[in-house]
């Protein structure tokens, strides 16, 4: 979030905090960071700036309607959901909590060396660059032998 918001604008990211990532619905839209602005604009409402993860991204559409969903749900009928291409989105953008939601639902967190998200060990091997999702790779790790997908450093 970011600092010296208004009460309203805080509202509002109140409520972007509970639009699930459709593709990682452990994240919410603000822990992705997909978020980049909430600016109360007086009468006419919130307006939301989203960054897509990445040219292509298939859930881009999705969540841009899914915030819109969840904003008219929550009394702002006339919330403008805008595209933000620059600063462009990095996976440096996930929150400490996001990576730590990522981990505790199977899903290694991006990282120069690739953890097991379930036992720890860095004792892991790639197993293919594509994943369950076009951000995720599939790894396997050598301790445990479990598979786990592994987020994408973008």
């Amino acid at each position: 979030m970011v600092a010296s918001v208004t009460p309203a604008a805080e509202a509002v990211w109140r409520v972007l905090e509970q639009v699930p990532d459709p593709e990682i619905p452990v994240l919410s839209v603000v822990d992705l960071g997909v978020v980049r602005y909430v600016e109360w604009c007086g009468s006419a409402g919130p307006r939301v700036g989203l960054t897509p993860t990445y040219s292509g991204c298939p859930a881009t559409a999705v969540i841009r309607t899914m915030v819109g969903d969840a904003l008219r749900r929550a009394g702002y009928a006339d919330a403008r959901v805008e595209e933000s291409l620059s600063p462009t989105w990095s996976s440096d953008d996930l929150s400490p909590a996001a990576r730590a939601k990522l981990r505790s639902f199977g899903i290694a967190p991006p990282a120069r060396e690739v953890a097991c998200p379930r036992c720890g060990s860095l004792a892991t091997r790639l197993v293919s660059e594509f994943g369950s999702t076009p951000c995720k790779a599939h790894h396997c790790c050598l301790a445990c032998l479990e598979p786990f997908d592994r987020f994408k450093c973008l």
